[in-house]
């Protein structure tokens, strides 16, 4: 298989339940949602009579959107079905894909690809050097949308010298550049003839890539259908066509699945706790849990007049309970969060001490800061109330929750919190303004952690810069990021990763609560269920069914 699974599927389970929360028209394909509801049945039908079923029914909560590969809007499992990358990323490491080897040169700063031969895009253009090239030069055309990726700011030059050969010219060295290039957008290819005249900025004409499947039809917020590319370059998969079915409600979703019409729901926030212990045992359905992949956290603004106070901040760590959230929202499905980023992340198992749940300290904390009971029951000094606002997204039910919890918990010790949530796309302009005094926000995850996630801090992209503003070590903080990516050498870069998460750790600008991990209940003769290096990558490569 091109793409090998990073964690083995397995059906066991951390905890018992959780709260319930959470087209355009393709190229080709004529065959209506009911048409494929009766081939979907006559191949269970077929199944049990011996036949190898060949077709698999997905669900997602929300239409696949724009699938450009360039931009951001679309739904990342389907690109993935759709387009390849130069390389791909696996447990191991780095491996080929549209190229089929590289070279580095020895400062560090020239990339040359050889390019595979033979593979052709899902239109039938050839996927060559230049097509590479094609797709570069549209990318860099809107490269301030792309600069949340570090390589954009040290990118030199892309040339082609051949058809066969691509070369990347950068100004330093950069150690994360292969996974970047390998993570599914915006590095992703797409056929020279679906651009606008070139460009991909302001849309795409089609959805072709070189990827194992095709988009033959869908139906915005309805169902899309993706059917086996007969021209993959790669080992074609078993499942020849898969059906997404859009199911926004998790209950509905779960029926669907009770009653046959579904065989798969995947995803980090498609599957509540309820459902997992549910089918934990096996039987009809399979359970798959992955390894932490990204970090659920509350960003303190350091701005701020009260959160300024580094001791503040370490009082409010103290007086948040991440195993109650743990256990009470999540019933242990999702871990509690000792730190900015889980001990299995690369270059993040350092030893640094959580800090404990203790009401009593986080109380003489504040005291200390000089933040005294008044007589309302809310903190005072100087004359000014301590009170705070906690930012969360409207369309979170979870955050919600966590909030009110939060809100009641914080206010035993005196800690006036005003919960307020907005739309996602207003929420996230308030966090990238570094209009909050607390917000919700969750960690970019694997494979892009740590060294996105911390590039990221060092400009205003989400609300992490903002945040961080009033740190007295700041600069020194984003000088030593800026130093980790550009350095060679392997034993002073984790030197360097171990400064900064300390330095962010002790500065307490962060409350991390609890580790995602991605979700899979699935019918039981389907099998390779598991889980890759992205978190948003869904394997349907690797699936078959089978007894």
């Amino acid at each position: 298989m091109k793409r090998k699974l990073l964690y083995t599927c397995f059906a066991g389970v951390l905890a018992a339940a959780v709260l319930t929360a959470c087209s355009k028209p393709a190229a080709g394909g004529k065959e209506t949602a009911a048409e494929g509801t009766a081939k979907t049945e006559e191949s269970q039908a077929a199944g049990s009579a011996g036949a190898v079923k060949e077709e698999l029914v997905f669900v997602n909560y929300r239409d696949i959107r724009d699938l450009n590969p360039h931009l951001y809007a679309g739904e990342m499992y389907a690109q993935e079905m759709l387009y390849e990358t130069l390389v791909t990323i696996t447990e191991d490491g780095y491996a080929p894909c549209l190229a089929e080897s590289w070279t580095i040169s020895g400062d560090g700063k020239t990339y040359t690809f050889k390019i595979r031969k033979g593979v052709t895009f899902s239109d039938g253009e050839v996927c060559d050097a230049n097509a590479i090239k094609a797709n570069f030069d549209a990318i860099i055309e809107n490269k301030d949308r792309h600069t949340w990726l570090e390589m954009m700011n040290l990118l030199v030059s892309v040339s082609a010298p051949d058809a066969e050969t691509f070369v990347i010219e950068l100004s330093k060295p950069y150690y994360p550049m292969l996974t970047e290039l390998g993570v599914t957008r915006p590095f992703a290819m797409i056929s020279p003839k679906a651009m606008k005249d070139g460009s991909t900025k302001d849309g795409v004409k089609e959805y072709i890539g070189t990827g194992a499947y095709v988009l033959t039809e869908s139906v915005t917020d309805e169902y899309a259908i993706f059917e086996a590319n007969e021209n993959y370059w790669g080992e074609q998969p078993k499942v020849k066509k898969i059906t997404v079915k859009v199911i926004p409600d998790n209950q509905t979703r779960i029926l669907a699945l009770e009653k046959g019409e579904i065989d798969l729901i995947f995803g980090k926030n498609m599957i509540d706790a309820d459902a997992v212990n549910k089918y934990k045992e096996g039987g009809k359905f399979e359970v798959a849990l992955s390894n932490p992949t990204s970090t659920r956290q509350i960003v303190l603004n350091t701005s701020n007049e009260i959160l300024k106070d580094t001791a503040v901040r370490q009082a409010l760590q103290h007086a948040t309970n991440r195993q109650a959230i743990s256990e009470g929202v999540f019933y242990g499905l999702e871990a509690p969060a000792d730190t900015l980023f889980a001990t299995s992340i690369p270059y993040c198992n350092i030893g640094l001490k959580a800090y404990a749940y203790d009401e009593k300290q986080a109380g003489e904390m504040l005291d200390a800061a000089g933040w005294v009971m008044g007589s309302g029951g809310v903190r005072e000094k100087d004359g000014k109330a301590m009170r705070l606002n906690l930012l969360y997204n409207s369309d979170s039910v979870t955050e919600k929750t966590i909030a009110e919890y939060l809100q009641s918990e914080y206010g035993k010790l005196g800690i006036g919190l005003e919960i307020k949530g907005e739309e996602e796309q207003s929420y996230r302009d308030n966090m990238k303004a570094g209009h909050f005094d607390m917000v919700f926000n969750i960690c970019w995850g694997t494979p892009y952690d740590p060294q996105s996630s911390l590039a990221a801090m060092r400009q205003p992209v989400y609300g992490d810069f903002a945040a961080q503003q009033g740190l007295a070590d700041k600069a020194e903080i984003d000088e030593a990021i800026t130093e980790i990516l550009v350095s060679t050498d392997e034993t002073k870069r984790q030197e360097l990763y171990s400064f900064v998460l300390t330095r962010l750790h002790e500065d307490a600008v962060y409350i991390p609560l609890t580790y995602e991990c991605n979700k899979a209940i699935y019918t039981s003769d389907l099998k390779g269920v598991g889980f890759t290096q992205t978190q948003y990558e869904v394997p349907f490569g690797q699936m078959y069914f089978g007894e």
